[in-house]
């Protein structure tokens, strides 16, 4: 009497699958996304979130910030070669992996795939919510870089619709999320932390930047709500030097 074989499950591996040479010109193009996850885009995240935690000084000190990064030299090409360019192919790129890919969180061979499933469904939120803030902050309404000092506003009024303001706190927990566990494996990955416990002593080393860079974050979208700077003007000008310093004399 024959009997039917069961075929066991693969056993369940500890590690980060590695970018292999041997996988043609997706690897280059897996590398290429893989960096850009980390410089410039990274890089971005952290100025963002630094440049938007002024907001917690007030309307005047986020205007500052904004006027700031828009008098740096060849700042627009910079806007589009180093943040604009990069975020669309890292995002484009991932949701083609994402499509392509075949996670399995039962059966499949790397233990880090319940990580693998929310690092993508993280980057989709991000990508979307990307898209509309830099079309809504950045190209439409009022121009920031020719109005600096009506930044502060231009915020304020997107979060006072309380689904914008859902919006805005859900996509900054999944940035920071994709972002921190983005370095976590750009490191395995890249061979920066081999072995097992060199990786887990790194995880909890992204896993508080991540909260810090998130704690941020939130804390810069309620100075935009909370009761500190409520109806902030949008025709918000800089304080004038004051007239009362007595005037220069220049020496003979």
């Amino acid at each position: 009497m024959a009997s039917a074989t069961s075929s066991a499950a693969p056993s369940l591996h500890k590690g980060v699958q590695p970018l292999r040479a041997n996988e043609g010109s997706s690897f280059i193009w897996r590398k290429l996304h893989s960096l850009l996850g980390i410089i410039p885009i990274g890089a971005f995240l952290l100025e963002h979130i630094v440049s938007n935690f002024e907001m917690l000084k007030g309307p005047i000190a986020y205007g500052d910030q904004v006027k700031f990064l828009n008098s740096l030299p060849l700042v627009r090409v910079l806007e589009f070669v180093f943040i604009f360019l990069p975020i669309l192919y890292h995002g484009a790129y991932g949701v083609w992996i994402w499509l392509r890919g075949k996670a399995n969180v039962v059966y499949y061979p790397w233990s880090g795939n319940w990580m693998y499933v929310a690092q993508r469904y993280t980057g989709l939120v991000a990508f979307a919510y990307i898209i509309q803030h830099v079309w809504r902050q950045r190209f439409s309404g009022i121009m920031l870089p020719e109005h600096p000092y009506a930044a502060f506003n231009k915020v304020q009024v997107e979060l006072s619709n309380p689904f914008m303001l859902a919006i805005y706190v859900i996509a900054m927990v999944a940035v920071c999320w994709h972002f921190a566990y983005g370095v976590w494996l750009f490191a395995a990955k890249w061979g920066i932390t081999p072995g097992e416990k060199a990786r887990k002593r790194f995880g909890w080393v992204c896993l508080a930047g991540g909260v810090v860079l998130c704690a941020m974050g939130l804390a810069s979208i309620y100075a935009a709500v909370g009761p500190n700077y409520r109806n902030t003007p949008a025709n918000l000008t800089p304080p004038a030097v004051s007239s009362s310093a007595p005037p220069l004399v220049p020496i003979a």
